[in-house]
């Protein structure tokens, strides 16, 4: 879970005298932080760990100013997922004065497992009941001040996309604060016959031996060892070996009896009676109509029956997939060709202003032919990151994940895993980083292993300029189709390496999915615009840095050494030869002759490049695969971002031709046309390549901070591009035999 390390940093870091935010996901915690907050939050990690840690400002009724920490979202404090192990920590260690406990009301009773372990823990809470318009419309009514009167808790009614609430919830959070100092009573319920009567004995062993009790409630470190907390054990461990023995023994002695005589285990039991308790608050006066809205399927529910059906749910996911692509492509072609026509104007507008020589070449081809080459794909980009903001938004995502557990588990992953998928390209445009980093939700290392080295199998945003390039080169007419056939081709591969990772190397039994549905909303437009420019702006902004950087490393490295200059002589007594005979000839064949050895000298020149030798060796390796020298060097470029492809092919291109009108008014796609190399068997094998080689240098580092270890790094690395270089090759040269 967490290092020695890390364990001892993580409760320094944090800032003493806060308010934290604690909640269940899509319970509108982060829609109450970025309210009291806006822009007066900074954005980071927890020391030496890669969990989100949001801090921020924000400022009661009177002006007072308080420091707000929002606590990853959990579903509870068990301490299976680094969330859990964050947010427990934080509460435990750092002691917040209160936490505003923001709960999704129309499903109170799963919020309020979160809220009861925190008030096990000792731990000062305000109850803020979100989303109280919503509970309403579903016919749940919530008696705010019965529930207080039960739980000896504040409790707030709130909206918080509206702000409705908030003020009221985090000046009662401050009062709480003043009066407790950061400590309550921890709440004491019973828990069975079975484990109540273990507990002061494990009580006891616990205060005598001191373990962590400086930080957690003696009687909650005893319930620890019940529910084999391998967190909280191994801590205790260093604390005093000998007691947490004694500690062992009895809850393995009460997990026995447990299992032979009602086929449980203490964490079970344990659950089922925080539940109890819940169930005890709510049917005694808290909600009121609740019958009546059991009675009545929400319209949420009423959509679930076809989007979730267990037949009819994949069909629309599929097509779903599909209408993306379609309307990417059919609506986004015409400005693309418009930006790409514009950037192709400003090569031959800069062009023609400049001497010949090397300053006028890296303007030209190196930075403008090779990230105008990205840039060109933005407005197909946009359309994409729009249509998938709208399906984030509306709670869509969330479907996307139950639909496909039961697939995943046959493959040895978790339902959770679909969501690190779809973040890292599932649904085309994302991207492999934070897709990676997605799979820290996942409670068993295993299954979160496996699912990080497969997320960069996704069609990824950086990836889609290639795929738009080559699909609107080779199959213009059916190109939705074929973008389509590459996702779920992603997606068959990473399914398939996933199985085959845990029957071998990654074996371990799978763990159940548990996920809160939240209910269908219209998305607001202002909402979808801002996550459509956030990354669109960042995917500019790395073709305007990373890819810049790497376009002008490559341009130089297919620009230097020079070609020798008896070969250079040489070409120039062609030309001489060619015009000395020009006598019978018209000018427009002299012209020919001329460029002809021009292009010839041009693209010997690339050649004798670094970059072009390196790319002329590789040539005996990938020719199976149908790659020229050309290729190669894209290729290789790719490694460091996918985007690099189409830079270094615009790059290539542009050295390796004349520089005469006719030729700099081409774009990259009619070079590629022109190229006679150029066939659909090998454009099919470089789109395979390129969907499946291995991840970039971002992700590569993504995946040894997320496992800790150099090894699945290299495994990353090679085996996916060992893995691409055969599919590569197996489908050139089946397609050259048909």
């Amino acid at each position: 879970m967490i290092d020695e390390k890390t364990n001892d940093r993580l409760h320094k870091d944090t800032e003493k005298g806060f308010i934290a935010i604690a909640g269940n996901p899509n319970s509108g915690k982060t829609t109450a932080f970025n309210r009291y907050t806006g822009a007066r939050q900074h954005v980071g990690n927890y020391p030496g760990i890669t969990v989100e840690k949001k801090e921020g400002v924000a400022h009661l009724p009177n002006g007072t100013a308080v420091t707000l920490v929002d606590l990853p979202g959990t579903y509870s404090l068990t301490a299976y997922s680094l969330e859990e192990v964050v947010a427990r920590r934080v509460l435990a260690e750092d002691r917040p004065g209160a936490v505003i406990n923001v709960l999704n009301t129309p499903v109170l009773e799963r919020n309020l497992y979160l809220a009861v372990q925190m008030l096990e823990m000792g731990i000062p809470l305000v109850l803020c009941l979100n989303m109280m318009d919503e509970a309403r419309e579903r016919g749940v009514n919530v008696n705010a001040e019965r529930l207080e009167e039960l739980t000896g808790l504040k409790c707030v009614p709130a909206v918080a996309r509206k702000g409705d609430g908030l003020d009221e919830a985090l000046t009662e959070a401050v009062k709480l604060a003043e009066k407790t100092h950061g400590r309550v009573d921890p709440l004491v319920i019973s828990y069975g016959p079975d484990l109540d009567a273990v507990l002061p004995d494990m009580i006891k062993l616990v205060e005598n031996a001191k373990l962590l009790t400086d930080q957690y409630p003696s009687r909650w470190v005893a319930m620890k060892f019940l529910e084999s907390d391998k967190d909280i054990i191994g801590r205790a461990r260093r604390v005093n070996n000998d007691a947490c023995d004694q500690l062992a023994a009895i809850a393995n002695k009460v997990t026995a009896h447990l299992k032979s005589t009602l086929n449980t285990y203490p964490e079970a039991v344990i659950a089922d009676y925080r539940y109890g308790w819940i169930n005890s608050i709510i049917k005694n006066g808290v909600l009121t109509g609740a019958s009546e809205s059991f009675e009545r399927v929400a319209f949420s529910d009423k959509l679930d029956r076809a989007l979730t059906n267990r037949l009819g749910g994949p069909l629309i996911l599929l097509g779903v997939l599909y209408a993306i692509y379609f309307f990417t492509i059919e609506v986004g072609q015409y400005p693309n060709d418009w930006l790409t026509a514009g950037f192709d104007w400003l090569s031959d507008f800069i062009g023609s202003r400049m001497e010949s020589g090397s300053l006028k070449s890296l303007v030209t081809s190196g930075i403008i032919a090779g990230v105008g080459g990205v840039l060109g794909f933005v407005p197909l980009i946009m359309i994409m990151f729009f249509m998938i903001a709208f399906l984030e938004d509306s709670g869509y995502m969330a479907r996307v994940a139950y639909i496909m557990d039961r697939v995943f588990r046959f493959f040895g992953l978790h339902g959770a895993s679909i969501m690190p998928f779809i973040i890292g390209g599932g649904i085309a445009g994302g991207c492999a980083v934070p897709g990676v980093m997605g799979a820290r939700t996942l409670r068993s290392p295993k299954e979160r292993l496996a699912t990080i080295l497969t997320v960069p199998f996704m069609t990824c945003g950086a990836k889609i300029p290639v795929f738009l390039l080559f699909v609107n080169i080779f199959f213009h007419n059916h190109a939705p189709t074929v973008m389509f056939i590459l996702t779920l081709a992603g997606w068959a591969t990473a399914l398939l390496v996933a199985l085959l990772l845990r029957k071998t190397i990654i074996r371990g039994e799978p763990t159940p999915f548990v996920m809160e549905l939240p209910p269908y909303r219209v998305p607001t437009l202002a909402g979808i615009m801002i996550h459509t420019w956030e990354r669109t702006w960042q995917y500019i902004k790395k073709a305007g840095t990373i890819i810049l950087g790497i376009s002008i490393l490559i341009w130089a490295a297919m620009t230097f050494p020079d070609l020798p200059q008896d070969e250079v002589d040489a070409y120039e007594a062609q030309r001489t030869a060619i015009t000395a005979q020009a006598q019978g000839q018209s000018e427009d064949e002299i012209a020919a002759k001329l460029t002809e050895v021009d292009n010839v000298e041009a693209t010997e020149t690339l050649r004798h490049s670094l970059a072009g030798r390196l790319g002329v060796a590789m040539e005996s390796i990938t020719q199976p695969a149908g790659f020229d020298w050309r290729t190669n060097i894209a290729l290789l470029g790719g490694i460091a971002a996918k985007e690099v492809v189409i830079s270094t092919l615009g790059t290539a291109y542009s050295l390796g031709s004349a520089e005469d009108e006719e030729e700099e008014a081409k774009s990259l796609s009619d070079r590629i046309k022109a190229d006679p190399q150029w066939k659909i068997n090998n454009a099919i094998a470089l789109l395979l390549f390129t969907l499946l080689y291995s991840p970039c240098f971002v992700t590569l580092a993504m995946i040894k901070q997320e496992t800790g270890q150099w090894r699945w790094l290299f495994f990353s690395l090679f085996f996916n591009l060992a893995l691409a270089f055969v599919v590569a090759v197996a489908a050139n040269q089946i397609l050259l035999a048909i």
